[in-house]
Parts: structure tokens; sequence; C-alpha cells
């Protein structure tokens, strides 16, 4: 009998000793499964919220293009763009999309902070930054000059394209190769604008390519994934054989 009462008040006190730390334990698991949900679920709504802004983004992007720059957009020169290849794997109307749309993102951040731009400069001098250099290979006789003078002849072009083409719109174009090809510095916040996305634009050429050529790191990655993989997992093999005791 006395040993019976021993072990009926040892196990009397473990149930409660015990309890209480399973409860505390069982808590946290419940709540930390329900973080984890929740945080999912936020996640999700996140990356639903995101790609409903990326949308709207460029919806405006594009609207603002077709308003501000239908005229360019639709010159025999934009389509001419589109055949000569820029930054080696791009095209010079790939890029410049890629600045108008850079340009125009760096703008509506501008706007938000209260900084006014004037967004039709910013569409056409975006537009026109690189039509001068159309058939570069005959009008100049090397990079260096095509750097230099592009700019000036992009001018010209967008002075037969626009009957009245705005003092802040030519300094944009003429002023977008800064600090490169001995340019000057842009004097407007449009200009800066511009200047920035260019340089941006120009890095993206080269990674995503061209849609027209198939070019660029992207393309390329895409196109010899699986002879990437076997030399990465070859690379692999023979490293782990090398690190096996002989």
């Amino acid at each position: 009998n006395l040993i019976k009462k021993v072990l009926a008040n040892l196990l009397t006190g473990c149930y409660i000793i015990i309890l209480p730390v399973v409860e505390i334990v069982w808590k946290g698991i419940v709540r930390g499964m329900n973080n984890y949900i929740y945080k999912a679920y936020k996640a999700g709504r996140l990356l639903v919220q995101l790609k409903k802004g990326h949308d709207k983004r460029k919806e405006r992007v594009r609207k603002d293009l077709e308003r501000y720059g239908n005229e360019v957009l639709n010159s025999e020169e934009m389509q001419k763009a589109f055949d000569q290849t820029h930054h080696r794997w791009a095209t010079v109307g790939e890029h410049t999309l890629r600045v108008a749309g850079a340009s125009l993102i760096i703008c509506y951040a501008l706007k938000k902070m209260h900084v006014k731009v004037n967004v039709p400069a910013v569409v056409i001098g975006s537009l026109c930054h690189d039509l001068g250099m159309l058939g570069r290979h005959e009008k100049y006789d090397s990079l260096k000059n095509c750097n230099r003078e592009h700019p000036i002849d992009s001018v010209y072009v967008a002075k037969e394209l626009l009957e009245d083409l705005p003092e802040i719109t030519e300094d944009i174009i003429e002023r977008h190769m800064w600090p490169l090809g001995g340019c000057k510095a842009p004097n407007t916040i449009e200009g800066a604008v511009v200047s920035i996305a260019d340089k941006y634009a120009a890095v993206k050429d080269l990674v995503k390519g061209s849609d027209v050529k198939h070019t660029g790191v992207k393309n390329y990655v895409l196109d010899k994934k699986d002879v990437i993989l076997d030399a990465v997992f070859d690379a692999m093999r023979k490293e782990s054989s090398a690190s096996l005791p002989q």
C-alpha cells in the first residue's frame, strides 16, 4: 500500500509538472504554425499586390508613351531602329524603349516625392536620344566619334520628326551621353533622368539582350541550359572524387 501511495503521488506530481509544460509547448507549436501560415498568406498577397502594381506601372508607361510620343513611335526612323544592333546584343529600338520605360518609372517616383518633372519632354527626349546613330557604320569612322557626335545628330532627327522641339527636350537629347563622349552634364532634372535611365538600359541590353535577334546573357543561358548544367555537375563530380582518400 505504501508503494502504491508513493507511485500515485509521483504520478500526480509529474502530471502537475508535465501538463503545463506540454500545454506551453503545444501552444508554441500552434502559434508557430499560425505565424507560418499567416506569413505565407501575407507573402502570397504581397506577391499578388506587387504583380498588380507592376502591371499597373507597365500600363501607365504604355499610355504615357502613346500620349506624348506617338508621333516618334510611328515614325520610319523608329521602325529602322529595330534593325540596327546596339550595345552588342540589343537593337537601337529595344534600347530606346527600355530607356523610355525606365525614365518614366523614375519620373513617377519623383512625382511621389513632390518633385516636378516635365513628362512629355522626358518621353520625347528618351525616344529620340539615339535615333541620330542610325546608319552609324556609314556615318562615323570610329566608336569614339559615334559617342561624341550621335547626340547632336539625334537632335537634328528629332527636329525633323517634330515641328516644335522644346529647348528642354533638345538639351535632354544632346546631353544624354554624360559622362561619356566628352558630353556636357545634364542641366535639368529631366536630362539627369534620361541619362541615368540610359546607363541602366545599357546594362539591361547586355543581360536581357534582344527579343528581335534572340541574343543576350538571358537567352544564351536558356539556350545552353543543359550544356551549362552538365559542365557544373562534371566539375562537382571531379571535385568530390579528388577529395576522396586514395
